[in-house]
């Protein structure tokens, strides 16, 4: 194993930033996901390590750390983006039960291909099939810049609660060992608990970060944030509720009706302290995101596209995530399904959950690679999805229903 002075580390360090950053800004003119560039550039690498030898290793809970912080930077980035008024209530209807009924379809169809294929058990299925049916935000958010304001809206929305969905469900099945009245009644028990902490929480650290005459704040209450989180699932609680929460509470202040609260917290001090989250919250995602993918591209070996197996079985899953993603779009939300359909990107929060199988859960004959399969091509053809839409968002008009529109197919 080789191993790097500190100046070339350094060195590689700001390279990789920099990298990431004209990434970021090659994206939005190419429309390929800067994340992608970032996944591909970590292959990249690999490939030029194998083709020369070089024997350049991490420790496998670095790519995990950095994906459990980069899991609260999502959820947290989430809830700073998600604004609940009057007028956005159908919007966030609509866009709850479709990641919630995709999301479900996707996970029991997708279980029942893991075990025809794999004639293992279908619960160990099932928990396998939850992290390849979350629609990731961290891929999806960066991504949609080309698009108009309303799809922007849509796809944020429906992102943030496919990952808040298929983490409490990947919670609740992983938490024991069968699925039972008490093991639900237990679960919906923490949720409320959560639900109640998140709220006392909020209050606090919004208290810390308003009152505090300490310039270096933020940090300290992301520092706590990770501390709730990891307090959280020891004591098997879904903390990331209390995450999300948070970036509600923040971002929807003005819903708050006591007018001491108003008196205590001014609006200009709310709005500057709102922005500031925004920006902090932004800069560090973008961090986060670029060292995960280019080390977790690092770790992918391109021997899969060689295995039938894998090119079946993938293929499969993202036949079917594409098909359930169409069908809805179409025929129950009578909606856009251009490029909707198309982002269908396995990401970040996907790999983490495979990260977390308990032992118990663990697939004996699954083969990894069919997890970088799946999140090469779902990437891809969201990718495909963005170039092919051309047109400048000014150009477009929205279709208010699909129905009414045969000719947009």
């Amino acid at each position: 194993m080789k191993e790097l002075s500190v100046e070339w580390m350094l060195v590689i360090v700001t390279a990789l930033v920099v990298l990431s950053y004209l990434f970021s800004v090659i994206s939005r003119h190419i429309r390929v996901p800067s994340v992608l560039l970032l996944l591909f550039t970590g292959v990249g690498f690999r490939m030029l390590a194998d083709a020369t030898g070089t024997d350049i290793r991490f420790p496998a809970t670095l790519v995990e750390v950095l994906g459990v912080v980069g899991l609260i930077m999502i959820i947290l980035e989430a809830g700073l983006d998600l604004k609940i008024r009057r007028d956005k209530l159908s919007l966030i209807r609509d866009t709850f039960f479709s990641a919630l009924i995709i999301f479900m379809i996707s996970a029991v169809l997708i279980a029942y291909i893991l075990n025809y294929f794999l004639t293992e058990p279908l619960l160990k299925c099932l928990v396998y099939s939850i992290p390849l049916s979350i629609m990731s935000s961290s891929i999806v958010i960066p991504s949609i810049h080309n698009l108009t304001e309303r799809k922007k809206e849509f796809l944020i929305y429906e992102a943030s609660f496919s990952d808040i969905i298929g983490i409490l469900f990947f919670n609740f099945l992983t938490a024991g060992s069968s699925i039972t009245l008490n093991s639900v009644g237990s679960f919906v028990g923490s949720l409320f608990l959560s639900m109640i902490l998140s709220v006392v929480f909020s209050v606090l650290l919004f208290i810390i970060l308003v009152k505090s005459t300490i310039h270096v704040k933020f940090f300290l209450v992301f520092a706590l944030l990770v501390g709730i989180y990891v307090s959280g699932k020891l004591l098997h609680l879904p903390s990331l509720i209390v995450i999300l929460v948070f970036g509600l509470f923040i971002n929807n202040l003005e819903l708050i009706p006591f007018k001491w609260f108003k008196k205590m917290f001014p609006a200009d001090t709310v709005s500057d302290l709102r922005h500031l989250m925004h920006t902090l919250t932004a800069e560090s995602s973008f961090l986060i995101r670029t060292f995960f993918f280019i080390l977790f591209g690092y770790s992918i070996t391109t021997g899969f596209f060689g295995n039938q197996d894998v090119w079946v079985t993938g293929g499969l899953i993202i036949v079917v995530l594409l098909l359930v993603r169409y069908l809805y779009l179409r025929f129950f939300l009578k909606t856009n399904v251009f490029p909707e359909t198309f982002f269908i990107p396995r990401g970040l929060i996907t790999i983490v959950l495979f990260y977390k199988i308990p032992a118990q859960f663990r697939l004996e004959s699954f083969n990894e690679d069919i997890l970088f399969f799946i999140i090469l091509v779902t990437g891809s053809i969201m990718t495909l999805g963005m170039i092919f839409y051309k047109r400048p968002s000014s150009e477009i008009v929205e279709e208010e229903n699909f129905s009414d529109r045969k000719d947009i197919l």
